[in-house]
């Protein structure tokens, strides 16, 4: 059983298509970074996973049940786009009344909890408008957070932020997952951060699902090269392809794609009387795997 399991779903807009025959597996207790450029779909799925649209065509089932069912239903915590708070009242007042409005029980003891969880126990007497960017992200999670959800569907929940900001929410996402059980399915364009928390990946273009993998298996599709620039490259690379399988010229180095080390490359190029100007040991990141995945096109 999966904590999200879509099949052949379709969501047209009259003559536009934004979901098209898409399939999702979401595993119980993931972080499931959801990746796409702006206009693939990402925002519309999750609107149909959380049933605030209607999808034309396919199936979601949430925890192995139909996502209508009120019971699943209630086990689903959401910020898409922005916490709905009213600006001119407290932290606090806003989670009293969507405590409320969900109807929980021991109320007080349920909001200090989830604002602890968020690292917002401090703040709850500001006004939301007072808030910073990130304290006004946390405190939407802790909105999604009321009532012990078992999935959390989040929409950019870090963009915008600084770098404490960022910290602050990988932490939180994190505890959420191993300590709390829940799952999260979190959309970003910031792939850097995702990287450092997701275990799984699905990449969307067009309406369409084009890749889902797990961490694992993109450390696997993301190997490790040698990047080295000299004075002349052309030569460089002309002498580096006598010994080595791939070298690539890109942003003006050469990467060597091959089983070595940057000592023997170095070596190398000393024997061919070549000067390298620098030489690092890097590995393709999530980021440059996306942008090359996209470069492909039509051939996806």
């Amino acid at each position: 059983m999966n904590a999200i399991e879509i099949r052949n779903l379709n969501k047209n807009y009259r003559e536009k298509q934004a979901v098209s025959n898409l399939n999702m597996t979401v595993p119980i207790g993931a972080i499931y970074g959801f990746i796409g450029e702006n206009g693939s779909g990402k925002s519309t799925t999750e609107k149909l996973i959380c049933g605030l649209i209607k999808a034309n065509s396919g199936t979601i089932k949430l925890f192995g049940k139909e996502y209508q069912n009120q019971e699943i239903r209630s086990q689903i915590g959401v910020l898409i786009e922005s916490p709905g708070c009213f600006p001119n009242i407290s932290v606090w007042d806003n989670m009293k009344i969507q405590a409320a409005n969900l109807g929980i029980k021991n109320e007080n003891e349920e909001i200090r909890r989830v604002l602890k969880i968020v690292r917002m126990e401090g703040s709850a007497s500001n006004k939301f408008k007072n808030c910073s960017l990130g304290m006004k992200q946390r405190i939407g999670i802790a909105f999604a957070l009321l009532g012990h959800p078992k999935l959390l569907i989040l929409d950019e929940p870090i963009n915008g932020l600084d770098a404490d900001g960022m910290r602050i929410m990988r932490e939180v996402l994190i505890d959420i997952t191993q300590n709390l059980n829940s799952t999260v399915l979190i959309s970003s364009h910031i792939l850097g951060e995702l990287e450092k928390i997701a275990t799984h990946y699905g990449i969307i273009r067009n309406g369409k699902m084009i890749k889902e993998m797990t961490a694992e298996e993109l450390e696997k599709e993301c190997p490790t090269y040698v990047a080295i620039k000299t004075k002349d490259n052309k030569k460089a690379k002309i002498t580096l392809e006598n010994k080595y399988n791939k070298v690539i010229e890109e942003n003006e180095e050469l990467r060597i794609y091959d089983s070595c080390l940057a000592k023997d490359v170095v070596s190398y190029l000393y024997s061919q009387n070549i000067l390298p100007i620098y030489v690092q040991t890097s590995k393709i990141n999530l980021e440059e795997y996306y942008i090359n995945l996209m470069d492909k096109g039509d051939n996806l």
